[in-house]
């Protein structure tokens, strides 16, 4: 049976100074769904970068350059690939921060894992096996979404996928499951499940609700079952987002938010120890 307890995840030293896993601190993994106008991604980032400080939290800072699975064909998808690794080269340069995008096609791979530090696989494409290897001989850290179609056993064989090809830093994300259309339900002892199969667990609390409000609370229950990391959006003003408005939080419920679920993070890892 996979028990955290007995397995537990490897750490993954995702950049100087940053290890997730292991009992390390909860790391938090946090920025705008989809690169947006600069103004709006430095304002996020410099926001992150003195929240992390404050809290002393690892920040990964997360966006996409691209977003290739919008329901609607003329649904805003970003800049796109050079584009948007130019601006991650800046963000890089000016808050000396560990970048996590999400990549879609095998091509885009070699250029983006040159720039970013955390290479994703997005959710529909978890068990895309050519896209997988093309990540893995990177020899980059990965992040995978669990499908919301899999339960969180069937991960075994993505993180296979990706240690045959070279991976040896594998973060897996859950995200909740599909209950029916556009509703979706999590199961907490899937973290458990992930950590089990040896890899540190993300816990993404907004794609796990299609509901703003919801997020708070799918954060603090998600740590609170021990989640290594925690994947939260946010933006300066959600409403007027561009992508996935709702499923993020702006940056003022996340600074209110912080302190308690790094005091459930406490607790937890005082207990595991």
């Amino acid at each position: 049976m996979l028990n955290d307890r007995t397995l537990g995840p490897e750490p993954v030293l995702v950049a100087p100074g940053i290890t997730v896993g292991a009992g390390r601190p909860l790391a938090l993994i946090a920025g705008p769904c989809v690169l947006e106008d600069d103004a709006t991604v430095f304002m996020t980032a410099d926001r992150l970068v003195r929240l992390a400080a404050r809290y002393e939290v690892p920040l990964i800072f997360k966006s996409s350059f691209e977003k290739d699975n919008r329901t609607r064909g003329d649904a805003f998808r970003g800049p796109g690939l050079a584009e948007g690794l130019a601006l991650f080269e800046a963000l890089h340069a000016r808050f000396d921060m560990p970048i996590l995008t999400d990549v879609h096609r095998e091509e885009d791979v070699p250029a983006v894992a040159a720039v970013v530090d955390v290479l994703q696989v997005p959710a529909f494409l978890c068990r895309q096996t050519r896209l997988l290897e093309a990540i893995g001989r990177t020899g980059k850290p990965v992040n995978v979404k669990k499908g919301q179609w899999l339960s969180p056993v069937a991960m075994a064989g993505t993180r296979d996928k990706l240690r045959s090809a070279g991976a040896r830093r594998i973060l897996l994300t859950e995200r909740g499951s599909a209950f029916g259309p556009e509703r979706l339900v999590c199961d907490m002892s899937s973290i458990a499940t992930l950590r089990g199969l040896g890899c540190p667990a993300v816990f993404d609390a907004g794609h796990a609700s299609n509901r703003r409000e919801e997020i708070p609370i799918l954060a603090r229950a998600g740590v609170a079952a021990g989640a290594d990391a925690l994947f939260v959006e946010v933006h300066p003003d959600p409403q007027r987002a561009r992508c996935d408005g709702p499923r993020m939080l702006d940056l003022d419920e996340l600074e209110a938010l912080l302190p308690l679920i790094l005091e459930i993070a406490a607790i937890v890892r005082s207990r595991r120890s």
